[in-house]
């Protein structure tokens, strides 16, 4: 009998034991595990659904409440159609006087700041020596004069010859030329306003050698003012000569003086091809200086009737203008609700406050003037008591 064939005791005994069950209890417990794992991951799952719905149900029956805002109504009305432009003022007769002639000043007869007429003495001037070739020239005029009379009568009666008569002629015209030119030269030694003006600084003093040419003093007739100013080539079509132009200036804000235009430059500049123009200011007061620097208003000819709405109701943005357009919309309960509605539009002139629609919503429609910033397209809206606001009095530029 071989090894492989003998039974023993022990081999006997193990393959009588009964079998392990921890294969069945490990099936168990995953299926447990499973089962939890299902009840988690549905239990996450419906609180997630149930704290959603009731999140919706809470914005849904919570709505905020409605946001005050002022509203004006867009109108149709003709706006002055006007041209604004910069320029600056100059006087009509302004004028540095100086003397003609070199000489030493013997007197000031002018006071500084002075308003003067026209021909005013203003400087004099050393002139002793022209008034002595003047007394000069006035005894060889004396002279000349009795010679040709003599002449005259000599001639008369034949008695002389009429050669005498032409020199004596000459000797008579050439002492009232040296008068003439004597004169003349005392003149320029006494120097005049040549115009009705206010005088300037005094720049001279009694003593001083002047010579031809250097400034004594300005003379300004600031009676009538000019307002130049620039304008472009595409605006010159509109100007014509006799229109109104509107002037104000920083000195005196809230002041406007009125002109009419009386020049418009024929020839464009090549350079910024805009063109001169000039209007002509009265200045009774004399409160308008030469130099000051002006905004000028032209005004032209009226438009057709346009629809406007306070520049306070434009939205500017980089997607374009755009207003909020009061809509009305009626609930259930019959009650009306007022919503504010984004609408673009497109803007054309601004003036006096005002911007005018070209397109976008039409006169008697309502628009948010005040509060845009916390609106939202669809969000309703209450109306405050509170009125527009005011329309500022100063036109904006175009």
């Amino acid at each position: 009998m071989t090894l492989a064939t003998q039974s023993t005791p022990a081999a006997r005994a193990s393959s009588d034991t009964p079998p392990s069950p921890r294969p069945v209890r490990l099936k168990r417990w995953f299926v447990i595990v499973g089962l939890a794992l299902v009840l988690l991951v549905g239990g996450i799952v419906g609180f997630n659904a149930f704290r959603n719905k009731m999140i919706a149900n809470f914005f849904a029956n919570n709505k905020p409440p409605p946001t005050q805002v002022t509203i004006a109504e867009a109108k149709q009305e003709v706006l002055p159609n006007l041209l604004t432009a910069v320029g600056d003022l100059a006087a009509v007769h302004q004028v540095n006087v100086t003397t003609d002639v070199n000489g030493r000043i013997t007197d000031i007869l002018f006071t500084a700041g002075a308003t003067v007429k026209a021909g005013a003495p203003l400087v004099q001037l050393f002139d002793e020596p022209e008034r002595a070739d003047l007394a000069n020239f006035k005894a060889q005029a004396k002279v000349a004069e009795l010679s040709l009379d003599r002449a005259k009568q000599l001639a008369s009666r034949q008695f002389g010859p009429q050669a005498t008569v032409d020199s004596a002629q000459a000797a008579f015209d050439q002492a009232n030329a040296g008068i003439a030119k004597t004169e003349a030269l005392i003149s320029q030694k006494l120097v005049k306003a040549p115009f009705d003006g206010v005088l300037g600084v005094r720049r001279v003093e009694v003593g001083q050698y002047l010579t031809a040419g250097t400034q004594i003093v300005t003379l300004t007739d600031l009676s009538k003012i000019y307002a130049n100013f620039t304008v472009t080539e595409k605006q010159s079509g509109t100007l014509k000569v006799g229109q109104t132009v509107r002037v104000e200036v920083d000195a005196y804000p809230g002041r406007v003086f009125e002109g009419k235009l009386t020049t418009i430059e024929p020839q464009i500049l090549t350079d910024t091809r805009n063109i001169r123009v000039q209007a002509t200011i009265d200045n009774p007061e004399q409160i308008l200086k030469p130099g000051m620097f002006a905004t000028t208003t032209v005004v032209l000819p009226e438009k057709p009737a346009v629809v406007t709405v306070p520049e306070t109701a434009v939205d500017y943005t980089l997607y374009g203008d755009s207003v909020y357009l009061i809509t009305e919309n009626k609930a259930e309960d019959g009650k009306v609700n007022l919503t504010a509605v984004r609408t673009f539009v497109r803007v054309g002139d601004r003036i006096k406050g005002r911007a005018v629609i070209q397109s976008g919503i039409k006169a008697g429609d309502r628009v948010v003037a005040v509060g845009q910033l916390k609106l939202q397209s669809g969000a309703a809206v209450t109306i405050s008591p509170n009125p527009p606001p005011p329309v500022s009095a100063k036109p904006s530029p175009y």
